[in-house]
């Protein structure tokens, strides 16, 4: 049995498949945020009870907001800002008594797509991933690229290019957890959705709050939404 996690900053999931692919088990549970331990501890409660519920044994394997550093072997830019600096995967093999494998998570999109999804047969798949943060993976021939720092392709941190003058304002307003200013994820991601939409508003909303707004046409949560048409 395969047990995978998706470890995202709102919220973490784990899969148990069958060496046939099945899916015999899945779970999603909140994100402890701010909390390297709780965050770790969530990790290993969902794969004991992915083999609880399954009666298996399973490799584990994690798809993370950020990467592991060729050279510290540990985490690095990731938005979950919590788990940089830490060595997630000795802390998780400690913990599992077993090994644990770290990948990016939009390198593990990338590899996904260019196997048996939308890139499937096509050499070369830029995957872009959007949720709490925003980034991107590269795959070619069906094998993730990395590149030597361990970050190709990740275009979140490239600077929004061609910005409008509102855009300059928020570039200057919202710097990026990186330390730059003006990164696409601060302006594509679902944090900068809501951040731009309590600058408008001065009202702090979730996501999915502020496109219910958008279904009853609240004239801010259109102009935050405009930003993405």
């Amino acid at each position: 049995m395969r047990i995978g996690i998706d470890l995202g900053g709102t919220k973490t999931e784990v899969i148990a498949l069958s060496d046939k692919g099945e899916a015999l088990f899945r779970q999603r549970v909140n994100t402890p945020r701010d909390d390297y331990q709780a965050t770790v501890q969530t990790i290993v409660d969902l794969v004991f009870l992915a083999e609880q519920k399954t009666g298996e044994t399973g490799t584990v394997g994690i798809g993370i907001p950020g990467s592991l550093s060729p050279y510290t072997k540990r985490v690095k830019n990731a938005n979950s800002t919590w788990l940089n600096g830490q060595p997630l995967d000795k802390d998780l093999a400690r913990m599992l008594n077993r090994e644990v494998r770290i990948a990016n998570d939009a390198n593990c999109l990338a590899v996904s797509e260019a196997i048996d999804g939308a890139g499937a047969g096509r050499s070369v798949v830029f995957a872009v991933i959007i949720g709490t943060g925003s980034g991107a993976g590269v795959a070619i021939n069906g094998e993730s690229r990395i590149g030597g720092n361990g970050n190709a392709g990740e275009w979140g941190h490239n600077p929004l290019p061609w910005m409008d003058e509102d855009e300059l304002r928020y570039r200057e307003e919202v710097p990026c957890y990186c330390g730059q200013k003006g990164c696409i994820e601060t302006f594509v991601s679902g944090t900068g959705f809501g951040i731009d939409y309590q600058r408008l508003s001065g009202v702090h909303r979730k996501g999915a709050e502020i496109v219910s707004l958008l279904a009853q046409k609240d004239p801010i949560a259109g102009l935050a939404m405009s930003r993405y048409e």
